[in-house]
């Protein structure tokens, strides 16, 4: 997860066109097209995927069941699109406040140094060693399932990933002569970190970001594998690989393969783009 962002300047660049931006447009429309079809998922959907008819069970792909049909008769397409939106939903939640956090404490460690430092450096590996699945079964055990629970636990997981990578930046940009002339102008702080550091670390921690999507969807993905993630019937990628297991043991492995196809073709897709991503802020900042 902790993806290498800072390249070594000597390292030679990709050519323009190159397999390695094939590989990234090919990503990154990937990773669009499943961001549009969560979004219009409603609408996209050929049916209400939580329809059950039992005469559909474990039906073979037609040209009304495109994927055929799950354990229960419910169509497989219409579950895997609808539950693009919720299996997205999650990720969203963990890097969008794992990354307000983190940067947060990443940059108050770097700008106040001394004991606050060290307090909030600590504190982060403390977290760093308990793991963040663990910490999510907990809380759903604490709270019920549901996306809050687990995407709270798993935000606190990522937070000190993203808070030493911060800290790192500010540190390094801390010491540079603008900021020293903000200080002699009589800056606050604050104002400085926000308007001037902030935005310089900023793509770096974004690309972080982006790395950390794909993670976090599949750990999202196994708590749902596991029956704690969203609640029954609830169209979502890992609950459906779960219920399919069922339909393995049968012969109709479709309902569960195309979910899991899913997480595995967005996981890389995502960590594509942020690796990309980094690259391209690191030949920027060289």
């Amino acid at each position: 997860m902790t993806a290498l962002l800072l390249r070594s300047t000597t390292r030679p660049r990709r050519k323009a066109g190159g397999g390695g931006s094939l590989l990234h447009r090919a990503c990154l429309g990937f990773a669009a097209l499943v961001v549009l079809t969560a979004l219009a998922a409603p609408w996209l959907a050929p049916h209400d995927p939580n329809a059950v008819d039992f005469a559909a069970s474990l039906a073979n792909p037609t040209p009304d069941l495109l994927l055929g049909g799950d354990i229960s008769g419910r169509d497989t397409l219409s579950r895997l699109i609808t539950g693009a939106r919720t299996s997205l939903l999650g990720p969203l939640g963990v890097v969008a406040l794992s990354t307000l956090l983190g940067a947060a404490i990443g940059v108050t460690a770097a700008w106040r140094g001394g004991w606050l430092d060290a307090l909030l450096s600590r504190t982060g590996e403390l977290l760093l060693a308990f793991p963040g699945l663990l910490l999510a079964m907990l809380l759903v055990s604490l709270y019920g399932r549901g996306l809050i629970a687990p995407v709270v636990a798993l935000s606190l997981a990522y937070t000190p990933f993203v808070s030493r990578l911060a800290r790192s930046l500010a540190l390094a940009e801390a010491g540079k002569p603008y900021l020293a002339a903000y200080r002699v102008q009589g800056f606050s702080g604050l104002r400085i970190c926000v308007r001037h550091l902030v935005p310089n670390i900023a793509p770096v921690v974004l690309a972080q970001s982006t790395v950390n999507f794909g993670y976090a969807l599949l750990d999202l993905a196994a708590l749902s594998f596991l029956g704690l993630g969203v609640p029954p019937l609830t169209p979502d990628w890992g609950a459906m690989i779960n219920d399919g297991q069922s339909a393995i043991l049968e012969g109709a492995p479709l309902s569960a393969l195309a979910p899991c196809l899913a997480v595995i073709l967005t996981v890389v897709a995502f960590n594509v783009v942020g690796e990309r991503f980094a690259d391209r802020v690191a030949g920027r900042t060289a």
